[in-house]
Formats: C-alpha cells, structure tokens, sequence
C-alpha cells in the first residue's frame, strides 16, 4: 500500500495543497507550528475516519470556512483509487471511493491502512485504559470492518444507557427501556471482546520479538488483555461471551442504579503490559516506556502485513527526536520495506528520502 499524491484543501491551515510522494521514505520538516502534523493527520483520517487529536470533524476545518476537503491516490496493491473525504461545518461528512460514496468509514480500509506513531504514545503505556482502548480501536478497525460497525454501535448504546442511569431518579419510566439497551449492549460488546482478545494473542507474536531487540535482549515483553470478570476465555465464540457478559450486567445492576453510572462492559477493558514480570504502567522507566511503546506499534505494523501481504503506511509524527540514538537506529532500521512519513525539524539524513519544507501551511 502507498499513498502517491495528497490534496487539501481548507484543512486545518492548508488552504490549498498538492504533493506527490515516493513509494519509500517521504520527510516533513520545519519549525514547529507549521502544519507538519497536519498532513499525517490528514492521511490517517482518509484511512479510517478518524483524527488522533481531534473529537469533532469540524476542528479539522479551516477556521472562518464551513467546509474542508481531503483526497490521497492511493495504490492498494492491486489497483489505484481515489480517496475523498468532505467535511462540513454543520457535521455531516461524505467519504467516498473513486467517486462512490462509501457506506460506512470502515470501508476506508479496504483501500488505505495506516499505523501512527505520535509523540503521545509514548504515553500509551503509562496512561489510563483508555489509551490503550484507543490502541485497540485504531488498529482492529482498519482490520476488522466488522469491528468497526460493532463499536459506533456500543457507542451509541453506552450513550443511551449512561443517559438512562443518569435520569432515571427524575423519569423512573426510564427504567422500562433500561434491560433492553443492557441486552443490546452485551450482545455488541460480545464482538468487541472477540475481537480485542484475538488481535492481543496475534500482538503477542510480535510486540515481544521487536521489544528484545530494542533493548539489545535485555529486557522481556508481556501483554495480557483484560475484560470482564465473568467471561472466563475471551478467546471463545461470541456466544460464550455474550453469557459471560450477562451475568455481570446482573450483579451489578442495583450498583449501576445507585451509581447512576455504567459499570459493566469491554469499555472497562485494559491491555496490562509487563516487563520482566512487573508492571510496565506502575514501575517502567522512561527508557522503558518507550521501549515498549515502539514494540507495540510497530507490533500492530507487522500485524498487518501478515494479514493483507502488504506493508501499511507508517506515519511518524516527530517522534526518532524523542528517542535515544540506538532506539532512532533501530526504528530506521526496522521500517524498511514499506512507504513512510516522517516528521521533524531539522532536514535530517534520510537516504534516498523526498524531502518537503513546510512552513506556514505551503510546502516550500
């Protein structure tokens, strides 16, 4: 997979913007505050519809204009296709295909996958679950279309149920819809489980790996999903889950009633991460972190090119200045293969690389 060519047009702080890239190593350099981020942001979005940085679609916009355009010519290994993302002030967005409008934002993926490395996940391993839940819906969404229908769709339950909660001392009728949103919510959340557990166990074959060679073999990798209490192997069907889900939602609805909050469902679900048999998130020096941020991001990029026989496109947003000199060597090194973009300040040596200056939203 590879991105041949990006257009914006007010997005962000390009009112107006064409490149062409090459099929290896593409570098984006200048001073901060110049928009660099900005392209990365754009290619992941037209990848899977979403923004690392960004809740609304409308902060994507030119400031002062209702509407914002991004196309990528991407070849998706076997042919070349044109994708377009319209966004509008007012919220409502078009994707769209070779000029046919897409169903759904998973569709995305078909023709474009991406992994991000950003300055923030070197936070991803010390943070709250919700990063790493996060890390799970970036990377199986673009995998999995299915995954990706099943979470806007727990989303959407989790909503309602938590306003159910929240409302009900004041609307007791409420509660004659509640069981009906806690059913819907499990058998949704059954998907999500399924998938999250298998996408952890394939991580497994190659987050560890990575992450012993980063620390010259030193240092031991463990990754371990968390869900649920009661669903005994998150590895089985859906329907053993399903179960598994239901009882917990019944030995704790009175505690939800009290709360008035939803306290059952994979949105409580962890990714734990170990090294050498500790804690990562409790006792991981910043090296450490690091370590294991890399590995596990560069985990997900070898995930997908067993899957579809094809390198993702790597999007490094000004992170090789975070790291040390053997961590920067190894990244370089590892990242052969497939096209990539990178970020910095300086031009920096990047052999055989196409090299744009950007500043002030113009790649000079």
């Amino acid at each position: 997979m590879r991105v041949d060519a990006l257009t914006l047009d007010f997005w962000r702080n390009y009112p107006h913007l064409q490149l062409e890239f090459a099929p290896g190593v593409n570098v984006f350099y200048g001073q901060n505050a110049q928009g660099k981020t900005n392209l990365l942001e754009a290619l992941a979005y037209l990848s899977s519809a979403r923004s690392h940085r960004a809740r609304y679609d409308r902060e994507l916009i030119t400031f002062g204009v209702d509407h914002g355009f991004a196309a990528a010519r991407v070849w998706n290994g076997s042919r070349e296709v044109e994708l377009e993302a319209r966004l509008a002030r007012t919220g409502r967005r078009q994707l769209l295909a070779n000029g046919v409008r897409l169903k759904t934002a998973a569709e995305l993926a078909e023709h474009l996958r991406t992994v991000l490395f950003c300055p923030e996940d070197l936070f991803l391993v010390k943070a709250g679950g919700a990063e790493r839940r996060r890390f799970f819906d970036q990377h199986i969404c673009q995998l999995r279309p299915r995954y990706a229908v099943a979470l806007a769709e727990y989303k959407r339950l989790h909503e309602h149920k938590t306003r159910i909660l929240r409302d009900w001392p004041e609307h007791p009728d409420l509660l004659d819809t509640l069981d009906d949103f806690s059913l819907r919510m499990a058998q949704t959340g059954a998907v999500l489980i399924h998938y999250r557990a298998h996408f952890v166990k394939r991580l497994m074959e190659h987050a560890p790996p990575i992450h012993a060679q980063c620390s010259g073999g030193r240092e031991r990798l463990e990754l371990a999903y968390r869900t649920v209490s009661t669903v005994a192997d998150p590895l089985a069907g859906s329907k053993a889950i399903f179960q598994g889900l239901l009882e917990h939602q019944q030995t704790h609805r009175q505690a939800e009633l009290d709360s008035r909050m939803c306290l059952t469902g994979p949105h409580k679900d962890d990714l734990d991460i170990a090294i050498d048999g500790q804690s990562a998130k409790e006792y991981a020096s910043q090296g450490q972190t690091r370590t294991a941020a890399l590995a596990l991001k560069l985990g997900a990029r070898e995930l997908f090119y067993r899957d579809a026989g094809q390198w993702p496109v790597l999007l490094l947003d000004d992170v090789l200045s975070e790291l040390d000199a053997r961590r920067r060597d190894f990244v370089l090194e590892r990242i052969q293969g497939g096209q990539v973009f990178i970020t910095c300040c300086e031009e920096g040596d990047f052999p055989s690389a196409r090299r744009f200056h950007i500043q002030d939203g113009r790649a000079v």
